[in-house]
Formats: C-alpha cells, structure tokens, sequence
C-alpha cells in the first residue's frame, strides 16, 4: 500500500518572460503553477507515494486550471476547499550570470488568504496520513492561515503523525519578529525541520559563525552549532540544512547536512548549473521525507 502524504499550502500561478528576458523586455509571459508545499507533492507523487495537497482555490476556469496542473501528476486534490475569487500570482524574471533573479508578488486576497478552519476537515484528511508538511510560508499568509497550520499541526500530533517544515522565511510576507513568534509556536509541533543559511537566522536569530554567502565560504562547524540549537530550542527529531554557495545566478555549490542529534551526515558537495531556481528547495525537502518515511539510513 502506497505510503500518504499530506502538504498544506498555497498554489500559485507563475508568469515568466520568456527565457532570460527581463521584464521591462517582455512581450509575453509562460504560465505555469507551484508553490512550496504543492512542489513537494508533486515530487512526492512522482517518487510513488500517495501525495494529498490542501489548500484553498477559487471555484473558476483559472483556479481548475491551477488543480488540474497538480492532478496530472497524480495528487490528489479531493480535499482543497473552493472558494474566494483570486489565484495568488507572482512574477519571475530569472536571473543570469551576475543578475539575480527577480520576483514581484500579486497575492494579496487569495482564495487561501481567506481561508477558514472551517474549510477543512483535518480528521478525514489525515485518514491513513503518515506524514504531514508544510513551509514558513503558509502560515505568513494571515492571522487566519497561521491559526489553520496550528490546528494542522495539532491534528497531526493528536493521530501521532511526523511533521515536518521548511523555515522559508519571505519578508515581503512579514517582519522576523512575527515570523519567530509564529514559528515558534508552530515548532512545538514539528518533527523534521527544514532550513537554509538564512532562514534560521531570520526566524530565530540562530546564526553559523565564520560563514559568508556571498562569498561562497560556508563553515560546517557553525551549521553544527546552528542544528544544535535548534533541536535544543524545539526538540526536533532530525535537523536538515541545505548548505548553498554562490557562484553567480547560473552557478552555485549545494550540499546538506543532516542531524538527528546524535551524528551530523555531511552530504558531498555538487556544482549545479541553474536550469530553474524555483522550487530547488522543494526537491530537496520531497527527497528527506522520501528518504525518512522510507526509513533509510542516515
């Protein structure tokens, strides 16, 4: 029997200008969907698993459209509530060489924006789950979507579910302050957590010591420390941290470390030439709760 996931978040609508154009230089705009937790699924589904994605979509041409990209790869979408008048869109001019990549939001009052605890019933949801995740992101949305991801989390851990999330911290979504008090309380609830060289500072104010980014200088013995206190701080079961160093936009350095609070598992690094940056972070996470729910070593 095909192992269930379930993944709560918003799917959005991309529009991008043709190959490295720049938005000033567009004529026309690619359409296609995503966002965090719906890219998880997709991976997820496409590894064989029972992939469910939740949500909140507008009754419309646009917001079928938008499931209907999810469907052909196999999720299952039984469960996104219908409702509210807007897909959620933002802009991506990609980045090349020494120009970084660019994105403009047009979000604001999204069918999930408005979304209520009354759209969805965890209990049926979580019916043979076993597993559960969501991003940093969701619970930025409002006051009303944060308070729907705590009563995800608590269901989860009622029906002894593993959670796990991806710290995405976005701050055109909100202050560091609001995102620590949140998280934090969400972090109660979490399993597996999920983060980058910058998250975990942004949310938490948990730094690694003698790294720079920028200049492609990562550190291992801080990201130690950075796991450490985390799992100190949220008991987590198991730390991940994606390890990123930056050639240019087309080029960069990735690699993760794994901590399970016992050994830290240092991956080998890989030199990635940047075909599409969007949901990179995504595929790694689909990757640990493959790996994890599968029971791998390490």
């Amino acid at each position: 029997m095909s192992k269930k996931i379930v993944t709560f978040g918003e799917l959005m609508l991309r529009l991008a200008p043709e190959g490295y154009y720049r938005f000033l230089q567009a004529g026309s705009y690619g359409a296609t969907y995503g966002g965090g937790e719906a890219n998880v699924a997709v991976s997820l589904a496409n590894f064989g698993l029972k992939a469910a994605f939740i949500s909140k979509m507008p009754k419309h041409e646009i917001g079928q459209a938008g499931i209907n990209s999810l469907r052909k790869y196999g999720v299952d979408t039984s469960f996104i509530a219908r409702g509210g008048n807007r897909v959620g869109i933002y802009f991506l001019e990609k980045g090349a060489s020494q120009r970084p990549s660019k994105v403009i939001y047009d979000r604001a009052g999204s069918s999930i924006s408005t979304a209520s605890k009354e759209d969805f019933d965890w209990d049926k949801i979580f019916e043979g789950a076993q597993w559960f995740h969501f991003t940093g992101i969701t619970p930025a949305l409002g006051d009303n979507v944060a308070e729907i991801c705590l009563e995800a989390c608590k269901f989860a851990k009622e029906k002894k579910i593993p959670v796990s999330c991806d710290l995405n911290y976005r701050n055109k979504l909100w202050t560091k302050e609001k995102a620590g008090r949140i998280m934090g309380e969400l972090c109660k609830y979490v399993s597996v957590c999920i983060a980058n060289e910058e998250d975990a500072g942004d949310v938490f104010g948990i730094k690694a010591k003698h790294t720079d980014i920028a200049a492609g200088k990562v550190n291992h013995e801080g990201y130690k420390e950075v796991a450490q206190e985390l799992k100190t701080r949220f008991n987590f079961s198991k730390v991940a941290i994606t390890l990123r160093s930056s050639i240019s936009a087309s080029d960069n350095r990735w690699a993760a470390m794994l901590y399970d609070g016992n050994e830290f598992f240092f991956s080998r690094e890989y030199l990635m030439h940047i075909v599409d940056r969007v949901g990179g972070g995504d595929s790694f996470g689909a990757g640990l709760i493959y790996s994890s729910i599968n029971e791998y070593p390490g």
